[in-house]
């Protein structure tokens, strides 16, 4: 099953990002894939907000992954389009049953060490401010996630 929603600005974004936040559980994956500037990192910066991460949320494009741990559960947020596919010991994988959400920016192209329940996101840019975002949850838990919030 796959879920499409129509952001209108940044805010709605942090929103729907909030929405998720809100039935959160261990080790969540979020996998987001979408051109540059598509709203990828304005998603993970409304889990950190509502999680109370004070930090500031940047994108880890050359640390690959950046742990927030003062929120109410740890974020594990990673950027992964720098390795082009090279995960070896990078130790990705190791984040997914650490307790906290995960969120993978750029997720499409480590797709052969991603996990086989998670929920995919697809950034969509369709003018200045619109975004189409599209949600494919894989697994029970997923889809259930996306029912009570979509």
């Amino acid at each position: 099953m796959e879920y499409r929603v129509t952001m209108h600005n940044e805010m709605e974004t942090i929103e729907l990002a909030q929405n998720f936040e809100s039935e959160k559980f261990p080790n969540m994956i979020i996998c987001l894939n979408g051109e540059l500037g598509s709203g990828k990192t304005m998603f993970t910066k409304g889990i950190a907000n509502a999680l109370g991460i004070e930090e500031t949320i940047t994108s880890p494009t050359f640390t690959i992954i950046k742990e927030y741990e003062s929120g109410e559960m740890p974020l594990y947020h990673m950027d992964v389009y720098r390795l082009d596919g090279e995960t070896d010991g990078v130790g990705i994988e190791d984040y997914y049953k650490k307790g906290g959400i995960v969120v993978i920016e750029w997720a499409n192209t480590i797709k052969h060490i991603l996990p086989k329940e998670r929920l995919d996101i697809k950034f969509v840019v369709t003018d200045e401010n619109k975004r189409v975002l599209i949600l494919t949850p894989y697994g029970k838990q997923y889809e259930d996630l996306c029912e009570a919030v979509l």
